[in-house]
Parts: structure tokens; sequence; C-alpha cells
């Protein structure tokens, strides 16, 4: 099963800002527009985690622990899905994945994110 592809993680300092990408691999694009897409961590010892969503009407949901800090988006002609990350904590440090949240696909192989000074 075709998996999404995220990038953009890496090392930043609390307080600081990342922008995570979510893209569509090639074979899937067609079919990007009917995709629900979720933003999910994974931090060492727990369980992964639920972030943020866009449905295909473009509706969003967070989180608690991250409402007012992360954003995430749509671009339907780029074939992804985009979470900005303000404000970072260290507790915000995980593996973060991005998968379709109402019918799952296989998981990627996500992308860290280190949040410490």
């Amino acid at each position: 099963q075709v998996r999404l592809v995220e990038s953009g993680g890496g090392l930043v300092q609390p307080g600081g800002s990342l922008r995570l990408s979510c893209a569509a691999p090639r074979t899937i694009t067609s079919v990007f527009w009917t995709l629900n897409i979720g933003w999910y961590r994974q931090a060492p010892g727990k369980q992964r985690e639920l972030v943020a969503t866009i449905d295909t009407s473009g509706r969003t949901n967070y989180t608690d622990s991250v409402k007012g800090r992360f954003a995430i988006s749509k671009n339907n002609s780029r074939k992804t899905v985009y979470l900005q990350m303000n404000s970072l904590k260290p507790e915000d440090t995980a593996v973060y994945y991005c998968n379709d949240f109402q019918t799952p696909r296989d998981w990627g192989r996500g992308t860290q994110v280190i949040v410490s000074s």
C-alpha cells in the first residue's frame, strides 16, 4: 500500500518553529483530495497520538496540548499537507507521522522533531 511521505523535522530550540510536510506519492495524487489527513506523533516510550486533522472540506481540529501553537493546512495543487509548529516545547519532541485518519494507510517513516536547548 502506498505510504504518505513526511519531511521537515529537525532539531530546534524551545520557542522555535518548524514546518512539517506530508506529501502524496505520484501514484495517489489523483485521490489526494479524498484523504482526511491527520498528523500524529509518537514520543519515546509513549503511544502514538493524533495532534491535528484536516478533512476533505478543510475543517481542522487539534488536540488541546497544541491548540494555538500548531496549524495544519493543505495545498491540493501540490498534494501536500503542512503542519506549522510554533512556540515549540521540549514535550513536543517525537517522531511525527501523517496518515488518513478516516481510512488509515500503512505508516510512513515519519520525521523526527527534537526540541532541546
